[in-house]
């Protein structure tokens, strides 16, 4: 047995962005480990952190025994004090700590990845004690790994791998989560159509209708006469997705048509990670 081939990209996308990042931090000295990057409240050694943390979890690995500091004012709910765990009880580890870290947890990917015979429907343990398919939690990690590998490169001033295995998964994961954006987030009128047009290493044009019960679908085919169409190139489109970037900062990036209330309405609610 061997990995489902449903599973292939996930893994491929993984494994091309831990070997970025870990070429990433390889030569840097202590100091740079303690940059900041656009994710907030987090440096280059809280990223790595991070990235080591939802690794171990994937190999079944214990999460730490550790009291959070109350003086950490970037974590305001339950999720992001479950992910701040593993990223606060290494904050003091030293820079070969950390690569030696991150050198052994890919080696142990690896080989979990290469004898991985289960189904991509087996359930599986994901943050908080929640439960889902071994194919949504890797797909999920893949696109993560990817966001944190560009948080990083930002970070370093070191840009590239936009148009990635990485970055294709991020963009399906972004997409499935467009249709709540303009629905039900930003309350989109019912049978009404909004347009994204996205520019750059990854390119794609969607249309999310929004049908007489106020649902939201994606499509492939453009819309006539949409109600509002906003473009935009793929980096900006991730920053704002990720909550990298405000709409205001990233004003000049964004052309935006047809119903200006609509439009800022999406722009306001278009974060969707936690």
């Amino acid at each position: 047995m061997s990995l489902h081939p449903t599973l292939q990209p996930y893994a491929d996308a993984w494994t091309h962005s831990i070997e970025a990042i870990s070429e990433l931090v390889q030569p840097l000295v202590e100091a740079e480990w303690n940059r900041r990057t656009p994710c907030p409240g987090w440096s280059v050694r809280d990223i790595v952190s991070h990235v080591l943390g939802l690794d171990s979890e994937m190999l079944g690995d214990p999460r730490p025994i550790h009291t959070l500091p109350r003086d950490l004012f970037h974590v305001t709910n339950d999720h992001q004090r479950y992910m701040e765990m593993q990223v606060d009880v290494r904050r003091h580890h030293t820079a070969p700590e950390m690569t030696s870290e991150l050198e052994y947890m890919i080696i142990r990917r690896n080989r979990q990845l290469r004898n991985e015979s289960r189904d991509p429907g087996t359930k599986v343990r994901g943050p908080l004690g929640t439960e889902l398919t071994l194919g949504d939690a890797m797909r999920r990690h893949a696109f993560d790994v990817w966001a944190h590998e560009q948080d990083l490169r930002t970070a370093l001033g070191r840009p590239g791998n936009l148009d990635s295995p990485g970055a294709h998964v991020a963009r399906d994961v972004l997409l499935d989560e467009l249709p709540g954006v303009v629905a039900e987030r930003a309350d989109a009128p019912r049978s009404s159509a909004v347009v994204f047009d996205v520019h750059g290493p990854v390119e794609f044009l969607r249309t999310i209708r929004v049908d007489i019960q106020g649902r939201g679908t994606l499509e492939t085919a453009p819309a006539l006469g949409p109600a509002a169409t906003l473009t935009l190139d793929w980096e900006t489109y991730v920053r704002l997705a990720c909550g990298r970037v405000t709409p205001e900062a990233a004003a000049d990036r964004i052309k935006t048509e047809g119903d200006q209330d609509l439009t800022a309405a999406i722009l306001r609610n278009f974060t969707v990670t936690q």
